[in-house]
């Protein structure tokens, strides 16, 4: 069993979720029982600094998870870069954008030497990954300063790989899950199977602790999760109305009347496939495109459209990531939130 797992209140995780939250909702979440997560992929090196000290300032020594993507980055040439602003080009020519407005630059950053030295120096208890594992030196170094690793499998096949390969906790990470797919070995969605499916697949096929993810949107899932042999669950969805959230109004607003056939799964907004609320860009453009350019570089134009989409008040290009359960999520603040999930679940 995992000595984090066991420690907690709660078994509970907050996914970690970029540009959604900061420190605030992580330090709320642990304060309950449960285990808060930082998407440590969202901050450049100064930022991730400042948050990690926040962090041991204010957490009361208690647990929580950093999180980080492993991907390896990959390049694209300009006959692609053409292809995929082809596709946009309408949209910029609308909000009087032109291609020199988009960004350079990769996208969000995989796991890297600055993001080594911040686990090094600040040594989170979780250090978490999606998209697989970092090199087996970097993995061996975090292991070094007494973290546990943890990452997301969206099949079995992933699981066995993670086991085989230093991993201490196993993330199932089913269909439903909203944001962005953990997959790395087998990018198929016909390979993607849902929560109950899922857990008791990967539970019977590796030996460590797994948590579940994907759909959990209320105590009954929880319950259900655990009788299924998840150590614990995680869950995004529902955190992203908490009070401590940085959502958007509209976000929010959408979240609440979703029902699970207004989500898809889309590459539009980075190149790597999401589960999210259908919009106007979904619709026209279609959700995998292929001209699309792969995670995280499709993200520099789109990122372009959706902020000057946004100035004018317009959420067309706006990723509403969310699971295919939305509808069940209640706002609050975060300690409601655990108390709703967990009314009557305590280790």
């Amino acid at each position: 069993m995992s000595r984090i797992l066991s420690s907690l209140r709660y078994p509970l995780i907050q996914a970690p979720m970029a540009f959604a939250h900061d420190t605030e909702l992580p330090l709320v979440v642990g304060k309950t029982g449960a285990l808060g997560s930082l998407a440590g992929a969202m901050y450049d090196t100064a930022g991730l600094e400042k948050a990690l000290a926040r962090m041991k300032q204010e957490g009361g020594g208690r647990p929580y998870n950093l999180n980080f993507f492993a991907h390896r980055t990959p390049s694209a040439d300009r006959a692609q870069q053409d292809a995929w602003f082809g596709v946009l080009r309408p949209y910029f020519e609308a909000y009087g954008l032109t291609e020199n407005n988009i960004p350079s630059g990769g996208g969000r950053q995989p796991f890297d030497a600055d993001a080594l030295a911040c686990v090094e120096r600040y040594r989170p208890p979780v250090v978490s990954f999606h998209f697989g594992l970092p090199s087996p030196e970097y993995l061996q170094r975090v292991k070094a300063t007494g973290a546990e690793v943890w990452s997301s499998a969206t099949t079995v096949e992933e699981a066995v790989w993670l086991e085989q390969n230093g991993a201490d906790v196993v993330i199932a990470q089913a269909w439903e899950a909203g944001g962005h797919r953990g997959w790395f070995l087998n990018r198929n969605p016909d390979s993607q199977s849902g929560l109950f499916a899922l857990l008791p697949a990967i539970r019977n096929a590796v030996r460590l602790p797994v948590i579940a993810a994907g759909g959990v949107s209320d105590a009954a899932a929880v319950r259900a999760a655990l009788e299924l042999g998840a150590s614990a669950v995680q869950v995004g969805t529902t955190f992203l109305l908490a009070d401590e959230a940085l959502t958007k109004p509209a976000h929010r607003a959408a979240i609440q009347t979703a029902r699970p056939e207004d989500t898809v799964v889309t590459n539009l907004f980075s190149g790597g496939a999401a589960r999210g609320l259908y919009n106007r860009f979904i619709r026209e453009a279609g959700p995998m495109n292929d001209a699309a350019l792969p995670f995280p570089l499709a993200g520099a134009a789109a990122g372009a459209l959706k902020a000057a989409a946004e100035k004018q008040g317009c959420y067309d290009f706006s990723p509403f990531w969310a699971g295919q359960n939305a509808g069940l999520c209640r706002p609050g603040s975060a300690a409601e939130i655990v108390g709703r999930l967990c009314g009557g679940i305590e280790r």
